[in-house]
């Protein structure tokens, strides 16, 4: 960072106090002057505390009289009066909330109540108005007072260019010329574009749509992963339409005052009405879509159900021109979601992840926005790292990038396959330390044999179809095996592989998944006893369990009757579930414990080498395991005492 942008950070820290410290001052001498002028004797109490509105409904016995005065105002005023006390209080509450009292609060608990008359207005003026509305000769001598404050106030006001974080719904408005990047900036994603492209077409040509009576305003929903491209898309689209764009963050539209969302999002909309044609983004908006109704306090929906007026346009024929879009990382597929909000949206585009292919021209795309020399081509295989790199968005990819050019810098390297590798390893496990099990010997030895125990149950199947070494190792996702300590995720050592883009895993595919982690405490127990396993397979059992939670109760892959037991919610679907889980538990783990057995010798002898050397490349695994071929494969030919596939079978029949 220059150092004039490090010293204007600076300033703003110093104004920031400065800023604070003078406030505070002025806060003060505020109360101080307040406490010694003479107040009026008037039993008034003033109030914004709508919570005085709500206790009325335990209180209406002791009530003597309720009136609302200004009903239809910005700022209703509810003034109300005990029997047993002489003070006259006078609650003023948003009109945004003064409805959902009226019907939630004094119709439904039948408190009686009524409108107040112009002349009880005009008679009760000075007692309606707020302490606040009636200070104007004690402003002006405070005003007085503090002449030097204000204007050091407003001078550190002005010199703070963006004001002070936290004060309402951070909203700019951004030029078509000022929004950078193109639509051919999203690598792949064909699907997505052409999404794109369809809405870009019904907001070009509205009348059209008009004729088959299709007047709705186009707004639109934006919903996928987090680092998908949601945020650069909507700037795209902006860019291409040549209208401006308005970004505001969703969770900033609470302000921390009731019906501050509401008029956050009414300003959102005059701003963007004045530009005629303009588009509104809001970000991280999955609150708002929550369903409503779900607190007592009523007037916590409100800015929901001013975005959803909004949604509709009907404030005003000004606001035609104006198009919404909200983005979240959440969908109705995944998560509950207010329904009248859902409908409001009549376009919905889903982002996903990129697939291999995609991943590839992604990496290959931030890598060639480096200068000539810095990345070794030859020396590259992408279709490596893309096959590492599943499930990651292409906000991570680009962050795997960033890595590796981090690691050349500091390495006086050039990037290739290798360094990016390492790259993806310290971007999504993290930094790794040797030192932090270098003088546990004992408990390395126990690590080696968990990993080890994980890696021959990964590839137990290849083997027992009797595929030679290099088949097997072509269908091994093994990446590395190390015995290096992991603060990230808290981990003496782990198994690094690749996965793959398939989303649709079988019966047979899942139960494989939960053997490979099996693997790991089979492989103590073998070694160490039944009364030896360590919590070191806490996160694999953890894992284990969700997974046969999915298999038996979500989707009854062991049953007949395929429903889904989580949604029945009684004691009976619980305990069945409970019953078939520990049942297919015993049998997976009965089967991982007798086939560890048949690659007990070959673990020992693999054991000592990861020991001395820390660290097992795919490579220098196989190695091994071809100069201990003659141990493995009479291991494997011993007898068995549990077939995995025959339960499998008898379990569906």
């Amino acid at each position: 960072m220059p150092k004039f942008a490090q010293l204007q950070i600076a300033f703003k820290n110093v104004y920031v106090r400065i800023l604070t410290a003078i406030v505070l001052g002025m806060l003060t001498g505020w109360f101080i002057y307040k406490a010694n002028v003479p107040q009026d004797t008037a039993p008034v109490v003033h109030s914004q505390n709508i919570a005085e509105i709500t206790e009325l409904a335990a209180s209406k016995e002791r009530l003597d009289y309720l009136l609302i005065a200004k009903p239809l105002s910005d700022s209703p005023r509810y003034v109300y009066k005990f029997k047993d006390a002489p003070q006259l209080h006078v609650v003023k509450v948003p009109s945004t909330s003064h409805l959902s009292l009226e019907r939630e609060v004094l119709l439904k608990n039948a408190i009686p109540y009524s409108i107040a008359k112009d002349d009880f207005l005009a008679s009760h003026k000075a007692v309606l108005e707020e302490e606040g509305e009636n200070f104007g000769t004690d402003a002006v001598d405070f005003m007085k007072r503090h002449a030097l404050d204000i204007t050091v106030l407003l001078v550190i006001l002005y010199a703070i260019k963006f004001g002070i974080p936290g004060m309402g719904a951070s909203a700019q408005m951004i030029s078509p010329d000022k929004l950078k990047g193109s639509l051919d900036d999203l690598i792949g994603m064909e699907d997505i574009k052409q999404e794109v492209l369809h809405l870009e077409d019904m907001i070009r040509n509205r009348e059209i749509y008009q004729e088959h009576n299709i007047d709705k305003p186009f707004n639109v929903m934006l919903t996928g992963p987090a680092g998908t491209g949601k945020t650069k898309l909507v700037g795209y689209l902006a860019k291409r339409l040549d209208i401006p764009l308005i970004q505001a963050s969703g969770s900033a539209l609470e302000s921390g005052y009731v019906g501050g969302g509401s008029k956050a999002l009414n300003a959102l909309y005059r701003k963007a009405s004045s530009k005629g044609r303009c588009i509104i983004f809001l970000d991280e908006a999955q609150s708002l879509f929550m369903p409503r109704g779900r607190s007592e306090k009523k007037w916590e929906d409100d800015t929901a159900n001013t975005l959803l007026g909004l949604l509709d346009g009907v404030k005003s024929d000004k606001g035609q021109g104006v198009i919404w879009v909200v983005a979240s990382n959440f969908d109705d597929a995944s998560t509950e979601m207010d329904e009248a909000m859902l409908r409001r949206f009549s376009v919905k585009i889903n982002f996903r992840l990129p697939n291999k292919a995609e991943r590839r021209e992604l990496l290959r795309s931030f890598l060639a926005r480096k200068k000539d020399g810095l990345v070794d081509w030859n020396d590259l295989d992408l279709d490596q790292v893309a096959e590492i790199t599943q499930n990651l968005s292409p906000a991570l990819l680009e962050t795997v990038v960033e890595r590796a050019s981090m690691l050349s810098i500091q390495e006086k390297a050039i990037i290739n396959t290798d360094l990016l590798f390492r790259a993806y390893e310290r971007a999504t496990i993290g930094l790794t330390d040797r030192a932090t099990t270098a003088e546990k010997h004992k408990q390395r030895e126990r690590i080696a044999v968990h990993e080890l125990g994980h890696f021959f149950m990964q590839i137990d199947p290849f083997l027992r179809q009797g595929l030679s070494l290099a088949e097997v190792k072509e269908k091994s996702h093994l990446l590395k095996i190390s015995t290096e300590a992991v603060s990230k995720i808290g981990a003496l050592g782990y198994v690094l592989q690749s996965g793959d883009d398939m989303s649709l895993r079988t019966l047979e595919e899942l139960e494989r998944d939960v053997i490979g982690l099996y693997g790991g405490v089979a492989a103590e127990e073998l070694f160490y006893g039944a009364r030896g396993i360590s919590v070191g397979s806490q996160n694999d059992i953890e894992k284990i369990t969700k997974m046969l939670n999915l298999m038996v109760g979500r989707l009854s892959m062991y049953s007949r009757a395929k429903i889904d037991y989580s949604q029945l919610q009684n004691d009976a679907s619980g305990e069945h579930t409970l019953r078939q889980v520990e049942e297919k538990s015993d049998e997976l783990y009965s089967y991982t414990l007798d086939a560890i057995r048949d690659y007990e010798k070959v673990i020992v002898a693999l054991k000592d080498t990861l020991l001395d050397q820390y660290v097992l490349s795919k490579d220098a695994v196989f190695a091994l395991l071809a100069e201990h071929e003659d141990t493995l494969r009479a291991g494997l030919d011993a007898p068995r005492a549990v077939n995995l596939t025959l339960c499998a079978e008898e379990a569906v029949a």
